[in-house]
């Protein structure tokens, strides 16, 4: 197995990719596994029983069972086929080149590293944490909707947040700029409320009323009468009548002022001043330290495997012990510890560790730490 390279893929296309450009690079097609071969549930669940009708290997009897018999040998681990099995039966696709040299194993590696292979490891712990324990042989291929619905939960376990969050690989600094946006709104400055009440005054004027009173005098007379007089010796009637003024009030309205109501509109311009931020990442080239070039062109690969050992079975993540596999790696530079044994510098080390992480306590960190200094140191 020293010079087999294992890929795991979420994505068919990816995985074809990559097998395809293992060609390109002159890899035969025998050195080359892809399984299952097919993007369809029905090739995974033949696959995983043993009854691959479209793999090269169907004439053999090929199914992962026997896959992983002829690639780790005697090295071989049911662990090992239980995890592979699963992620295929979930969906995923395995991809498998044999190197005759390290040369053609290194640049294996490269290439399927380039298609963005899942890291198995922390998906096999995430089974777990979900009471996964080994691989059922029983139990059916993942459909697509079931797939989609477990890919969706990958997706957001491992999405981003708004502070910068980070995938695997890489560390996002977000740089923060506040922009300036000046609008408009109306606010009430006051104005006027116009009321319109009916009051009343006394008027005071004089007016000249005539009256007609008729007086009736009796005077006696001697004197003889006349033909007029004898004329008007016949019965009659005069009738008088009297008359008067009175005084009549009457009221016309007049419009005698108006109050008008408007409004003057201006325009002027108001100066804006207002400071803005801005975050700047300023990145600073550090030197390396002696003792540790070593470490840093290091992957992580054989920290997972010692942590999978000594802490798999725990339920923690590979994440919770990383820092203290980090913090062992960099103690080889340290000269301080130079030449010493484990357990010289084991009391001053767990005084060191314990002063930097609050709350990790050093029993659940030491075993990580001493594989991190030994991992450099020999």
């Amino acid at each position: 197995m020293a010079n087999t390279v294992v890929g795991v893929y979420d994505d068919y296309a990816q995985a074809q990719n990559a097998l395809n450009e293992l060609l390109a690079c002159g890899f035969s097609r025998t050195d080359v596994r892809l399984s299952p071969a097919e993007d369809s549930a029905e090739a995974r669940q033949s696959l995983l029983r043993g009854t691959d009708a479209t793999s090269d290997q169907s004439d053999q009897g090929w199914s992962v069972g026997n896959f992983f018999r002829s690639l780790f040998g005697s090295d071989y681990k049911d662990e090992d086929q239980d995890i592979y099995s699963e992620s295929i039966r979930r969906g995923s696709y395995l991809l498998t080149v044999d190197a005759d040299t390290d040369e053609q194993r290194d640049k294996a590696t490269d290439i399927l590293n380039q298609y963005d292979p899942i890291d198995i490891d922390e998906r096999a712990t995430h089974w777990r944490s979900q009471g996964w324990s080994k691989y059922d042989s029983t139990a059916a291929a993942f459909d697509d909707s079931e797939i989609a619905r477990e890919r969706s939960e990958y997706a957001s376990r491992r999405a981003p947040d708004m502070q910068g969050g980070t995938v695997e690989g890489e560390t996002r600094i977000p740089v923060v700029e506040e922009q300036l946006k000046v609008g408009k709104r109306e606010v009430q400055r006051g104005g006027v409320r116009v009321f319109q009440r009916v009051t009343e005054k006394p008027v005071h004027e004089s007016v000249q009323l005539r009256e007609e009173h008729v007086n009736v005098e009796r005077r006696p007379v001697d004197q003889p009468a006349t033909e007029a007089d004898l004329a008007a010796f016949e019965e009659g009637e005069i009738e008088l009548r009297e008359t008067s003024e009175e005084a009549v009030v009457g009221k016309t309205a007049r419009v005698v002022e108006e109050v008008v109501v408007g409004k003057d509109v201006s325009e002027r311009t108001e100066k804006i001043d207002e400071t803005l931020r801005r975050t700047d990442v300023e990145v600073e080239q550090l030197a390396a330290q002696e003792g540790t070039s070593r470490n840093m062109t290091m992957d992580d690969s054989d920290y997972r495997k010692h942590w999978q050992t000594a802490y798999g079975s725990t339920g923690a993540r590979y994440e919770d012990y990383a820092p203290a596999y980090s913090y062992g790696s960099e103690l080889a530079g340290d000269q301080r510890y130079t030449g010493h044994r484990w357990n010289d510098i084991e009391p001053e080390v767990r005084r060191d560790w314990e002063s930097r992480n609050t709350g990790s306590t050093w029993e659940k960190a030491k075993d990580a730490v001493r594989y991190g200094w030994e991992r450099v140191t020999k």
